[in-house]
């Protein structure tokens, strides 16, 4: 009997801002580098504010592992040149990721309006990009709808329009309902977008942190996964089991439905997105594929 194949994973960090946080990062990018990632995204501050930890954090990668990195890039407070330059350092780092997007206004500074010099939306930043070198791109899907979205044909009409733009596939914000993500999917296919939808996995380290994500995104909290959280507050070793659980359940009902790439939230821990891995398939030493 030929063995299955298992996933391509991927995961996303982000740059940390106090040595001790830098600490964490690594041990967990050091750990989850033996599952073999297709890619490591590293995200880039809604405002502009950690693009110089994040390039830090990339350049780091590159030195000290063998992972590709995929640096987030937004159309948030800087010009086309400003951003081509980014673009074009990375190339010249030997970064061939990207992941694509338009970003979130800073805090306090209203609804996001586009830079008159600026990259004006995602699909504008992936044209652009597309001008500068032969990266790989991925951009940002939403289940749910995208919070600033009017409504779901528009914002899957936005989508369609930034893989049409060169995208490669795109990465959903995380979700719990499972259905909410196969209907998505056929969603895109009615629609005529080819490319791989690959679902994003945000495994729940704290409750009360996910309830916030969640609503600064426009992601929905089932009532059924609040009661599996309910009274463990101050029981760190149990939440951590049963977010384990909750997070196995979703990836093994994804996978029975045809699905074969995953991308996970690492929030910069190792523990919960290695058992997920384990439990996928996803084995220390594999190749990415």
């Amino acid at each position: 009997m030929k063995p299955k194949k298992s996933p391509a994973v991927s995961f996303e960090f982000f740059p940390p801002n106090t040595e001790a946080m830098e600490e964490t990062l690594w041990q967990s990018i050091k750990r989850l580098a033996d599952l073999g990632p297709r890619f490591v995204s590293v995200t880039y501050g809604a405002d502009g504010s950690t693009r110089e930890r994040t390039h830090a954090a990339v350049a780091r990668i590159i030195d000290e592992t063998k992972l590709t990195p995929a640096p987030h890039l937004t159309c948030i407070d800087a010009s086309r040149g400003e951003i081509d330059d980014i673009a074009r350092e990375y190339w010249d780092m030997g970064v061939r990721h990207l992941v694509a997007l338009r970003g979130d206004a800073p805090k306090g500074s209203g609804p996001y309006k586009p830079n008159a010099d600026g990259y004006a939306y995602a699909c504008d930043l992936v044209a652009g990009l597309r001008k500068i070198g032969d990266f790989d791109i991925s951009v940002a899907a939403y289940p749910e709808v995208h919070p600033d979205a009017p409504g779901a044909d528009f914002d899957l009409d936005n989508l369609k329009r930034k893989l049409d733009a060169g995208a490669n596939r795109a990465i959903t914000q995380f979700f719990f309902d499972t259905d909410t993500f196969l209907q998505f999917r056929d969603r895109c296919g009615q629609a005529g977008i080819e490319s791989a939808i690959v679902p994003g996995i945000l495994p729940i380290t704290r409750f009360p942190q996910l309830e916030r994500f969640a609503s600064m995104c426009g992601a929905s909290v089932p009532d059924w996964l609040r009661e599996r959280f309910d009274g463990l507050d101050d029981d760190a070793e149990t939440r951590q089991m049963i977010a384990a659980s909750v997070a196995i359940e979703q990836v093994r009902r994804l996978q029975s439905e045809g699905i074969e790439d995953f991308h996970f939230y690492t929030l910069n821990r190792s523990e919960l997105t290695y058992a997920i891995c384990h439990a996928l398939g996803v084995r220390a030493g594999q190749a990415a594929t």
